[in-house]
């Protein structure tokens, strides 16, 4: 894409453009590749990016670039404008997806990278080879990552009711608990007291030491004894495998669990189910790759085993 607007202003939103990309690569030479453009002539745009701003923009952090406070703050704003001026200047809202050149950010929890990703990159190997992904994993700190531009599409369990989001539910998912092979917990009857009274790993983002399962325990008159929390069902799978701790696991990322050897169990507790779904900022909605990216998610998460 590109557009310029000449006359007083002297504006060329091509800038905004190089903005983007060299925000997102956080280097010369590969925004510069990004955009088929030499690395002297980036180095001129960012340049001329410096002069308009007022602001470097990229400095040096050792060997690499990190972007000012001011850039930062930018980001979002500039990425909502060249995702729309994109859309505005596709015709009927269709792509060349064999010519499309294009970088998507997913935000989604490990585990799905982990189930999905080799088959959504195969995907866009076939239909859209120059299309990038790049995964970012769920952080401890809520920051609103789809409206500032950080993503470009959320998949998960979505807990965002902001009116800026689309989200669009697909599917309840439930929990097992998962434990080693001959874990004591799998011989014989299975009761709420049995579970609670082994010993717990919980996975959470935000470091928690309680879940729902502890509310459901509470509403019996029981506890757990919960020894620590880690940020990712993968790596509790390991943690699992090589103690005897007991976990949890998404029904749909069983198959992560067994190629440890681990054994799932239903977990004797009423627990909530879990809204998972897809969400995306509206200003994603017209256009056409944004589309069929999400159109990729859903087939991958909805399609039976």
């Amino acid at each position: 894409m590109r557009v310029t607007q000449s006359g007083s202003t002297g504006l060329d939103l091509n800038l905004l453009l190089a903005l983007d990309v060299l925000l997102e690569e956080s280097s010369v030479s590969r925004a510069a590749a990004r955009l088929h453009l030499s690395e002297p002539a980036m180095s001129r745009t960012l340049g001329r990016i410096r002069k308009a701003l007022g602001d470097p923009v990229l400095v040096r952090a050792g060997r690499t670039m990190v972007p000012t406070p001011h850039a930062l703050s930018l980001q979002g704003e500039v990425r909502s404008v060249v995702e729309r001026a994109r859309a505005l200047f596709l015709t009927g809202g269709e792509v060349d997806l064999r010519t499309l050149e294009r970088s998507f950010t997913v935000l989604a929890h490990d585990s799905f990278a982990a189930s999905y990703g080799a088959t959504l990159f195969r995907r866009m190997a076939a239909e859209a080879p120059g299309v990038r992904l790049r995964f970012l994993s769920e952080s401890h700190i809520d920051v609103p990552a789809l409206r500032e531009g950080v993503a470009d599409l959320e998949i998960g369990v979505i807990d965002n009711r902001s009116p800026e989001v689309r989200v669009e539910h697909l599917f309840d998912e439930r929990m097992l608990g998962v434990v080693r092979p001959g874990h004591p917990l799998l011989s014989g009857r299975l009761t709420a007291r049995r579970f609670a009274a082994g010993e717990h790993l919980i996975v959470s983002r935000r470091g928690r030491l309680e879940g729902p399962v502890d509310t459901a325990l509470a509403e019996r008159g029981l506890s757990r004894r919960v020894v620590g929390s880690i940020g990712s069902y993968p790596a509790s799978l390991f943690v699992l495998r090589d103690t005897g701790l007991i976990g949890l696991i998404a029904t749909r990322t069983v198959p992560q669990a067994e190629a440890l050897g681990l054994v799932t169990f239903e977990i004797p507790l009423d627990l909530p189910p879990l809204p998972f779904g897809l969400a995306w900022h509206p200003r994603h909605d017209a256009d056409p790759a944004h589309a069929w990216l999400r159109a990729r998610a859903r087939e991958l998460v909805t399609a039976k085993p």
